[in-house]
């Protein structure tokens, strides 16, 4: 498993609620490598809860949203946006988890849309929350006018969690 350099870092302008790490609202993700999947360790915490002591839905939905485009950057090399996401709420998520898993793969391209199926494990990997998002993705010319260049992975293997 290896880390993913973020490649909107000192970008004018960036300021992702998902990824960057100087949003100060932001839910500040980072993304791994792991054979075909796209990994983030995320950390819960009260700001982000809907009822007591439970992660708000609309949060777990970006974290799947969020999971997805990082698949999008790093396994296709390009950009694009989110064109559906359905969300399976199987388990409240507790705020107080120490980390969550966040874990997204690519199950299915045809053309330029590209699905991509996320789930959401519990700090015990018991599988709380599956995502299914429809991605648009665009040409590599289109992502270099939006920005995008390449998305590469930062230096040794790291052990795994």
């Amino acid at each position: 498993m290896r880390k993913i350099k973020n490649p909107w870092l000192y970008r004018e302008g960036y300021n992702c609620f998902g990824c960057c790490p100087d949003n100060p609202l932001g839910l500040h993700m980072v993304f791994f490598e792991d054979g075909d999947d796209i990994v983030s360790y995320w950390k819960p915490g009260d700001r982000y809860q809907g009822w007591l002591n439970v992660l708000h839905g609309g949060i777990i939905a970006s974290l799947i949203d969020e999971t997805a485009g990082w698949v999008v950057f790093r396994k296709l090399q390009t950009s694009g946006v989110t064109s559906s996401l359905n969300v399976r709420y199987k388990k409240a998520v507790s705020t107080l988890e120490p980390e969550l898993t966040i874990r997204g793969r690519i199950t299915e391209q045809r053309r330029n849309l590209v699905t991509i199926t996320v789930e959401l494990s519990n700090a015990n990997g018991e599988l709380c929350v599956t995502g299914e998002v429809v991605y648009f993705i665009v040409s590599s010319d289109k992502a270099k006018e939006l920005g995008f260049t390449e998305c590469e992975l930062e230096g040794e293997e790291l052990l795994s969690f």
